[in-house]
């Protein structure tokens, strides 16, 4: 048996009965990787047909930053749901609302409306005379390939209002456990983001600067490398239908996003825990 061969059973394994739950993972923003709202789901027919509907809901908490850079967190609720038919739609607070253009055995990719959460500049009051970035939809591209034992992610996205700009990520994860009943993922990832973007969240206007009560200066991001990014997805089943997903991501800010003056700590990170049911 080729080493590949042996590859794919173990995969199939380990993903096997889970792949409904891998996509449970409610949609947060950064620390978290982008490819850990939807670990494993590129997988599903690696282990037979898919099933016509795959339903999970569920709901938890997530730790994370106050706003990106800060060195101050908070607990925020995390809601989840997953609704996918066959391997052509779907509907998540991961993925958002999309079909897969193209699919196989081990490759998806295809087009979706999400959503960016925005900035609330009232959770810290060293933002204050910032203003908000305000929630908005996004338009995605997105393509995942399975390159055994890897899984490669690809995902791009322009907002249409909040903060009008486009940022993209390159991930790429393994499964490094894989039973019955749990299945782990881990991976780093890369962000890029054009100025527009970067400037709404890292950079500092003439008018927010004389309305800033930090007294930030005027600083101009630039658009470019965002952060480097790394993830740990766990799921553990623990009755037929009930299970745990768990999500840990560290998250380095680099280069204008990490000079930005609004940034107190450069590494972030981000736990969330949420308890699932699949039907």
């Amino acid at each position: 048996m080729t080493i590949e061969r042996c590859v794919a059973r173990w995969l199939i394994g380990a993903v096997g009965g889970l792949l409904c739950m891998a996509a449970a993972s409610a949609q947060t923003p950064s620390p978290f990787n982008h490819w850990q709202n939807s670990s494993g789901v590129v997988l599903a027919p690696l282990a037979g047909p898919v099933p016509e509907w795959r339903i999970n809901v569920g709901g938890g908490v997530a730790a994370m930053p106050l706003y990106e850079g800060s060195s101050h967190y908070h607990l925020v609720p995390a809601p989840a749901f997953d609704i996918r038919y066959r391997d052509i739609a779907f509907l998540s607070s991961g993925d958002g609302l999309g079909v897969n253009l193209l699919r196989g055995d081990t490759y998806r990719a295809g087009i979706a409306i999400g959503y960016d959460l925005g900035r609330n500049a009232h959770l810290s009051g060293r933002l204050n005379g910032l203003g908000n970035v305000e929630a908005a939809p996004e338009a995605r591209l997105f393509a995942d390939v399975a390159v055994l034992p890897f899984i490669v992610s690809l995902d791009l996205r322009r907002a249409i209002g909040g903060h009008e700009g486009v940022i993209g990520d390159v991930g790429a994860y393994m499964p490094v456990v894989g039973t019955e009943t749990l299945v782990v993922f881990v991976g780093p990832s890369v962000t890029l983001a054009n100025r527009r973007y970067m400037q709404s969240y890292f950079g500092v206007s003439t008018a927010q600067a004389a309305g800033s009560t930090a007294h930030f200066p005027v600083y101009r991001a630039d658009g470019g490398l965002k952060n480097f990014g790394f993830g740990l997805s766990a799921v553990y089943h623990f009755t037929d239908h009930f299970f745990l997903d768990s999500d840990i991501a560290f998250e380095r800010l680099l280069d204008s996003a990490a000079n930005s003056p609004i940034v107190q700590d450069k590494n972030q990170l981000g736990v969330s825990v949420i308890l699932g049911y699949e039907f």
